[in-house]
């Protein structure tokens, strides 16, 4: 199944986070958007393996998610190796995105920028032909390279290269992030307190929509980072502060 963007998280609930917004915007306009879970959060101080895939599982139909799947690589220790870079490009050679949103390339979790980095090297291994990876059942996969990596951005205020207007949908995002029921503020909890387990962290969702729509002129935005240089065929759609 093709999809026209491929959102790729080092773990559960990172794409959420990054990029809800947008994908619940995407996917009202009518776009088939994937999910690919690096890892299964396998070290989160809260939650398990168990109800962390139900979570996820739970999000992607908020969301309205085409496709999403898990490759189970090891949590906390992500690193960008051929055999990881391979595992990737199956999935960017079996879904054929356009797009791809990534972790971001700067931030508080090791794994993110980790993966920022693995994403996007993967991304242009997928293309090339003489690199060999197979579907499930053992067929060679033909090459797919897409035409954008775009990094979303998650813990640390880095500086976005664009932003979407993503009002109209900051409920939906939300409402995506706390099917993720054992990570996020939870008064209830018996649970040790994270950073993400905070009643803050869960209102910095809305503040930090709140301020880049600010400085863009809209209600919310999520911001993107962008690894080249993108041009614009119109100023159709493009709205002036």
């Amino acid at each position: 199944m093709k999809c026209d963007i491929l959102a790729i998280g080092a773990h559960p609930d990172d794409v959420e986070l990054g990029c809800g917004g947008t994908i619940a915007k995407l996917i009202s306009e009518g776009k088939k958007i994937g999910i690919i879970d690096l890892t299964q959060g396998e070290l989160g101080t809260r939650g398990t393996i168990e109800t962390r895939a139900q979570e996820a599982s739970d999000a992607a139909k908020i969301l309205g998610i085409s496709a999403r799947e898990n490759l189970k690589l090891k949590d906390g220790f992500l690193n960008n190796s051929e055999e990881y870079q391979l595992k990737i490009a199956e999935m960017i050679r079996k879904y054929r995105p356009e797009i791809v949103f990534a972790n971001a390339i700067d931030d508080r979790h090791p794994d993110h920028a980790k993966a920022a980095k693995l994403i996007s090297d993967a991304c242009f291994i997928s293309g090339l032909r003489k690199v060999e990876t197979y579907n499930d059942k053992g067929d060679l996969q033909e090459v797919w390279r897409p035409k954008h990596i775009f990094h979303y951005i998650q813990w640390k205020n880095v500086e976005p290269d664009f932003v979407v207007d993503i009002s109209g949908f900051l409920d939906k995002k939300i409402e995506s992030c706390l099917a993720y029921k054992t990570q996020f503020y939870d008064p209830s909890s018996t649970e040790p307190v994270t950073p993400i387990t905070t009643k803050d962290f869960l209102e910095s969702l809305t503040y930090r929509a709140q301020d880049l729509g600010r400085l863009s002129g809209v209600e919310f935005a999520e911001g993107f980072t962008t690894e080249k240089l993108i041009a614009i065929k119109n100023f159709d759609g493009i709205v002036c502060n």
